[in-house]
């Protein structure tokens, strides 16, 4: 048995590069029906979702809440030494990745190979820009912006978080409008290699 092939990330970003206001919450300036269709598409195709305590499928609306329970998932902490069930997903891991690695977490999972895909929040996110996305879905709220909310990535705003897709090797594929009204866009950053000549959906 492997680790999942592939690693894809979902994000809603505001102007700023922020997918919550200061509190942790997200607003709903970032709330795009489009973007959480997509989002719920590729939750229904990855074999286990990722993300950090206190990060989870809120935002994505109550269809994507409802089979919260039914996905495979692993839960980024801290709190353990490496691999523990979770106290509330029959089907979920706690996953410290300083005690256990990737391909381990995915074997307790009961998976060999197939997607992973990362939610957030922004230590995932960060920790999987080192590790290797095959894709990166990111949408723009280009109208919201949440000064000192939580960054999608580490090291931003000082930097966009295109600029650190870009650093870790992905490139864009083009730009997909989602929602003219609250100019919501949606570029998927691939990994060089993997790059198609349009959209993955």
């Amino acid at each position: 048995m492997s680790g999942p092939q592939r690693i894809e990330g979902y994000a809603i970003v505001s102007a700023d590069g922020m997918i919550a206001d200061a509190d942790g919450k997200q607003p709903p300036e970032l709330i795009v029906k489009a973007d959480q269709q997509f989002f719920r598409r590729g939750l229904d195709r990855a074999e286990a979702v990722l993300h950090g305590r206190f990060s989870h499928e809120q935002g994505a609306g109550a269809e994507t809440r409802r089979g919260a329970d039914k996905r495979r998932r692993l839960v980024l902490t801290r709190r353990i030494e490496a691999i523990a069930p979770h106290p509330r997903h029959s089907k979920g891991l706690l996953w410290n990745p300083a005690g256990a690695s990737l391909e381990e977490a995915w074997r307790a999972l009961g998976l060999d190979g197939g997607t992973l895909a990362v939610i957030g929040g922004t230590e995932p996110f960060g920790l999987f820009l080192d590790t290797g996305y095959n894709a990166f879905h990111l949408t723009r709220a280009n109208r919201a912006r949440l000064p000192g909310g939580r960054p999608v990535f580490p090291g931003v705003p000082q930097r966009t978080p295109e600029d650190l897709l870009a650093s870790h090797g992905l490139r864009p594929g083009p730009t997909q409008m989602l929602d003219p009204e609250m100019d919501a866009t949606l570029v998927t950053w691939y990994a060089a290699e993997a790059a198609p000549s349009g959209r993955a959906s």
